[in-house]
């Protein structure tokens, strides 16, 4: 059995002391820039303190506990399957990026201005195109450059699609509807590749965290539409931010069960991960 390895935790662990310094750093000397009201549809009441929204501020923390026990288990080779080690930095570039969403969410929810309402989509751009590109290239058969490139242009598309500013039923905004696009891919390519012979996954962490997530998404919604009350600590989108973190977990679980069997495409592939 391969020894276990502190390299994952260690640099997750950077990540979310750099990422988490920046953020109260840009918060506490305005670099974000003004208030200018991003993010004041999610109920809660802007205060007169340097953290605008506090419960919908301090729940990110949950994104980057899911991402350092991503990197704890990223750790321990007994513990990932037997198709994630075949992919060396994915999971740990994987736990970097859930811990990025919770400073990417605080910076807006803590200033409500421009500059920090695009960080948060954009953390949210990057989990859903590095879900749907590990998807897609397990379902080639391919590398992590492959990943890698499909990520990049994943994250360029959001970005585009994000750019129209006009308003969108349920979800409210462009950047959202790319960013559930791209967990709908995710979430079918993973039922596909679970039916397809050649690896075997515990479909019960998948089946968890789209509950999970479509629990949060609920509670995302009644909280816009009645469940408010704009001075209470007990915030839905405080909730969705929870429940998002441990979806996030959840999906890794699902990765981390995955099994390979015998299938000639599957082996390609592997080779040249390998290789490469």
């Amino acid at each position: 059995m391969p020894p276990s390895s502190p390299r994952p935790l260690a640099v997750t662990s950077a990540v979310a002391l750099v990422s988490v310094g920046l953020v109260v750093l840009a918060v506490g000397r305005g670099w974000l820039g003004a208030d200018v009201g991003r993010g004041d549809e999610f109920c809660e009441a802007a205060g007169t303190g340097w953290v605008k929204q506090p419960a919908n501020t301090w729940s990110n923390l949950g994104f980057v506990v899911a991402g350092l026990l991503v990197a704890w288990r990223a750790g321990r080779p007994d513990r990932i399957g037997q198709v994630l080690p075949r992919n060396p930095g994915v999971a740990t570039a994987y736990a970097c990026v859930v811990v990025l969403l919770g400073p990417g969410s605080a910076a807006m929810h803590a200033t409500q201005s421009a500059a920090g309402g695009h960080l948060d989509v954009l953390s949210m751009y990057v989990l859903g195109s590095f879900a749907a590109a590990y998807a897609l290239m397990r379902w080639f058969g391919r590398d992590r450059w492959f990943l890698a490139q499909v990520f990049s242009l994943a994250v360029a598309a959001c970005e585009l699609v994000g750019s129209y500013d006009g308003a969108v039923p349920v979800v409210l905004h462009a950047g959202n509807l790319a960013f559930g696009a791209l967990v709908l891919t995710a979430v079918l390519l993973e039922v596909a590749l679970a039916r397809r012979s050649g690896t075997r996954t515990d479909l019960r962490w998948g089946a968890a965290a789209v509950a999970t997530i479509l629990v949060a998404f609920a509670i995302w919604t009644v909280s816009r539409h009645g469940w408010c009350d704009p001075h209470s600590w007990v915030q839905g989108h405080a909730a969705w931010h929870l429940l998002g973190a441990v979806s996030a977990y959840l999906l890794f679980r699902l990765w981390a069960s995955e099994r390979a069997q015998a299938n000639p495409r599957l082996a390609s592939g592997s080779s040249n991960i390998r290789s490469a």
